[in-house]
């Protein structure tokens, strides 16, 4: 069933759920919990600050995108893409400016929080897919559910088969 938005066009009347933030967001933490001291003691302690910011802006970039996009949604369906776009956008242009601030040989290695951000983002947009695929998603309206028997309406057991007579 859809519903009219303000602006005319049609709008889901099916909820958002953000309830992949939360697995993402722990999964990215548990990760972050070995990754980081494992970068540490290989390549160096400025390299596992690097390895924890690049988890932190992953974490905030993947938890905004899916906040707009649901704002998005609730306005209209088509609002959904120009906002994840948009979004992606003004996040690409955001990541530019931080890693161009440090400087090159910095007490942070720019390309570890890069890469970091790399590995970050497929590991959350894998975990975002394993979300859906697992999820029971309904496509159309779910059936109604069964109505409660009467008393009178004899119950038959479901490994024998109903006599005729």
């Amino acid at each position: 069933m859809t519903a009219a938005s303000p602006g005319g066009r049609p709008r889901s009347d099916a909820p958002w759920d953000l309830s992949f933030l939360r697995v993402g967001a722990l999964a990215a933490a548990a990760v972050t919990v070995v990754a980081a001291p494992v970068t540490g003691l290989v390549a160096g302690w400025d390299d596992a600050v690097g390895v924890l910011l690049g988890a932190a802006v992953v974490t905030a970039f993947f938890s905004l995108s899916g906040v707009v996009v649901a704002w998005a949604g609730r306005i209209s369906d088509s609002f959904t893409l120009p906002a994840a776009l948009g979004t992606f956008f003004v996040k690409a242009v955001v990541l530019f400016g931080i890693l161009t601030a440090l400087p090159e040989h910095g007490w942070l290695d720019r390309l570890t929080l890069a890469w970091t951000v790399v590995v970050g983002a497929l590991f959350w947009s894998g975990v975002q897919l394993r979300w859906v695929w697992t999820r029971k998603l309904y496509y159309v309206p779910p059936p109604a559910p069964p109505t409660a028997t009467s008393p009178s309406t004899p119950r038959t057991h479901p490994e024998k088969p109903a006599t005729r007579g």
